[in-house]
C-alpha cells in the first residue's frame, strides 16, 4: 500500500466519515479527498502527519513504510474523573430525555483524546447496526443541539417523545421527501423496514463519532 492508501485504511479503522476525519485534521474535506486519491501526486504533508500522530495516535512509521502497527500503543485509558463518562446501560431501557440525567453516576471515565469532546460512551446491544457497530462494542456520542443540521447517512443515537413511542435507538438517518420527517434505518440488511418519525418528535440527538472495543481499555 502507498501512504495515501494507508491513510484511507486509518479512516476505515476509526469508523469515521471523510468529512469528520478532515475536521479532526483541520483541513477541508476536498483537500482530504485529493490526498486519498493522490491527485497530481499529492502526498501527506508533515503537518498532517504530526496531527495524525498527536491527535489520533497513528504510527507514522507504519503510515510511511508499513513498519509496525497502524496505531501507537497509546489508546483509551480508564480514569477516575478525566475524560468522557461511560455508562454500562442498554440504551433502549433508558427513561430520561437525554444522557445528561446519568452524568452523576457513570461506571467510569474514558480518557481518549480523539473522542474527548463527546458526551458519553455507550455499549452497543443487539445486531441491528451490524457490521457498522457490533454488539459489545462501545460508541462515543456527541450531542447535536441543532436538529435542522443533520449529516444524512451517518449513525446517530435518537431519543424521541412519547408521540413517537419514546424511541431510544441507534440508527442511520436518511432524508425523507417531507422535510418535516426523518427516515431511521438499520445497517444490518437482515433488519428490514424503515422507521419514519416527525423531526419535531426528537427530544435528543447524538452523532456517533466513533467506536472503541473493550480490549482497547
Amino acid at each position: 500500500m502507498t501512504e495515501n492508501q494507508r491513510l484511507k485504511f486509518i479512516i476505515s479503522e476509526l469508523n469515521l466519515s471523510q468529512k469528520d476525519f478532515a475536521y479532526r485534521l483541520g483541513i477541508q474535506p476536498g483537500s482530504l479527498s485529493d490526498i486519498l486519491r493522490a491527485k497530481g501526486g499529492l502526498k501527506i504533508s508533515a503537518s498532517i502527519k504530526y496531527k495524525l500522530s498527536q491527535s489520533l495516535h497513528v504510527n507514522i512509521d507504519w503510515l510511511e513504510n508499513g513498519t509496525g502497527e497502524p496505531f501507537l500503543a497509546t489508546g483509551p485509558k480508564i480514569s477516575e474523573g478525566v475524560g468522557v463518562p461511560y455508562y454500562n446501560i442498554n440504551l433502549s431501557e433508558t427513561k430520561g430525555e437525554n444522557l445528561k440525567v446519568m452524568e452523576e453516576k457513570p461506571d467510569y471515565f474514558v480518557n481518549y483524546r480523539p473522542f474527548n469532546d463527546c458526551a458519553a460512551y455507550l455499549p452497543v446491544y443487539g445486531d441491528s447496526m451490524y457490521p457498522k457497530y457490533a454488539s459489545g462494542e462501545i460508541i462515543a456520542v456527541k450531542e447535536i443541539t441543532n436538529h435542522e443540521i443533520i449529516q444524512w447517512g451517518e449513525a446517530y443515537v435518537i431519543m424521541t417523545s412519547e408521540n413517537s413511542n419514546s424511541l431510544r435507538t441507534i440508527k442511520i438517518l436518511h432524508e425523507h421527501p417531507d422535510p418535516n420527517k426523518i427516515i431511521l434505518r438499520s445497517s444490518n440488511p437482515n433488519f428490514k423496514g424503515d422507521t419514519i418519525i416527525n423531526k419535531k418528535e426528537i427530544v435528543s440527538l447524538y452523532i456517533i463519532k466513533g467506536k472503541i472495543t473493550r480490549n482497547m481499555i
